[in-house]
């Protein structure tokens, strides 16, 4: 992502963002004021939110701040041009998604080729009428709201991996780029193996090569990797097959940590347990006894135990037994090779 995506939105693009809402946010980019004019009343009437742009440079950080849903795009202009503006945009990641469609008084088959392969979706011609306009953005908005609700799932779906310590990314074969990968995930990867996208840690490129012509072929599932860090390990385990095209096909892979702390870590958020009261459970868990948990944790004894009777009321249960009983269960769900 780019410095300029990763800026908060000034707090007129963010009031226009919140008053889009759900809806769609238009930026339009002309250095004719008339046309912009025309543009900006039609799709205003319409219910859309509207952001202008009177020049090349002005386009490219606005999009950047806002993030429109589409962009209609004027192809010739001084400085900067749409077709330039166009290669921009969709070389950066945090804009790259966005449909653009080019406004052009160009006809010739060559203009509006190179509009498309520029990264336009659609085009259309000037004179400028608003209700073929609207017509065309419609088609493109539809496809653009599938495409940010699938996105928006996926993020929250890989989110929520995190959140419970399974770290996932992506890598793009036979290239071997690692294209995206969840907070976590960037985490893990350059304390165990010292790299960061687009770099694919060696390790697991030759994982890969190894086993996939047979996840392909005979739809096997490849063992486990396992990198060693201290007296920590991080498990790694090919998911699934998400894309496929002429560059290539991706790889969703999942990691997990497997260490005393992340096991804490897991315990404390699937079953709503404060940090400490998660570790006296942990050592319960291991036959430890309130004294032994005390010393182990720098506190008392009736420290241990009172954590430990909290924890009864959050699990619902009333004995030692009980609780390491829960925690067991949870363990083995959450971290299937740890061994108790």
């Amino acid at each position: 992502m780019s410095a300029k995506g990763s800026e908060s939105p000034p707090p007129l693009l963010q009031s226009l963002r919140e008053h889009a809402g759900t809806g769609d946010l238009v930026l339009i980019v002309d250095d004719v004021p008339d046309n912009l004019a025309v543009l900006h009343d039609a799709l205003d009437e319409s219910g859309y939110a509207v952001l202008v742009a009177t020049s090349g440079e002005q386009a490219l950080q606005r999009a950047a701040q806002a993030r429109p849903d589409i962009v209609l795009l004027d192809a010739m202009m001084p400085g900067i041009d749409g077709f330039e503006v166009a290669r921009r945009l969709k070389a950066d990641a945090a804009t790259a998604h966005i449909p653009i469609v080019f406004m052009t008084g160009l006809t010739e088959t060559e203009h509006l080729v190179a509009a498309l392969e520029a990264g336009g979706v659609d085009y259309v011609t000037k004179p400028i009428k608003p209700k073929e306009v609207l017509a065309r953005m419609n088609v493109h908005l539809q496809g653009a709201r599938r495409a940010r609700q699938a996105a928006q799932q996926a993020g929250q779906a890989r989110n929520a991996l995190d959140a419970f310590g399974y770290a996932s990314f992506t890598v793009r074969m036979p290239e071997g780029r690692l294209i995206w990968q969840t907070v976590l995930a960037r985490e893990l990867l350059q304390r165990y193996c010292g790299s960061s996208a687009p770099a694919t840690p060696p390790a697991v490129l030759e994982w890969l090569h190894r086993h996939l012509p047979d996840a392909r072929q005979r739809h096997i599932e490849p063992p486990v990797l396992a990198i060693a860090h201290g007296a920590a390990t991080l498990n790694l385990r090919l998911h699934q097959q998400t894309g496929q095209d002429e560059a290539g096909d991706d790889w969703l892979i999942i990691m997990r940590e497997v260490s005393d702390s992340a096991v804490i870590e897991a315990m404390s958020l699937s079953l709503k347990l404060t940090a400490r009261e998660a570790e006296v459970l942990y050592w319960v868990v291991k036959g430890k006894t309130n004294r032994d948990i005390g010393e182990i944790l720098g506190a008392s004894p009736a420290t241990a135990k009172k954590h430990l009777e909290r924890v009864y009321v959050k699990l619902g249960v009333e004995t030692r037994t009980a609780a390491a009983g829960v925690a067991i269960k949870r363990i083995r769900e959450l971290q299937p090779q740890f061994e108790l």
